[in-house]
């Protein structure tokens, strides 16, 4: 396991004002966006978009493939809030504390 870097891996912060933690996810900032702009005027629509990175049988962001599912199909996301492996760790007084977060993210399809 790799050394925590708070620019790379999720944790949350205090926020001294309101006395909470927040989580932050640095890392899905690198996601991919499709950069699609739908036109609402589509009179016949298919059963789901060949593109999308969700649909049955279609591939992901990361080169898996989603099997033909045809009822509900529940995965780990490509690119979680959370992460079950990140390392420890966390610092900061005052102002700017910080502590590393373990999770799951799974994404569900129907």
């Amino acid at each position: 396991m790799s050394d925590f870097d708070f620019t790379e891996h999720p944790h949350r912060r205090y926020n001294p004002l309101t006395s909470r933690w927040v989580l932050c996810s640095p890392h899905r900032a690198k996601r991919p966006w499709q950069g699609s702009v739908e036109d609402a005027s589509h009179p016949s629509r298919p059963e789901y978009d060949p593109a999308d990175y969700l649909g049955p049988g279609n591939t992901r962001s990361s080169g898996t493939v989603n099997p033909d599912y045809t009822s509900t199909y529940v995965f780990d996301n490509d690119f979680m809030a959370l992460k079950p492996d990140t390392p420890e760790g966390g610092a900061g007084e005052g102002l700017f504390r910080f502590q590393a977060v373990r999770g799951e993210c799974r994404v569900v399809c129907f």
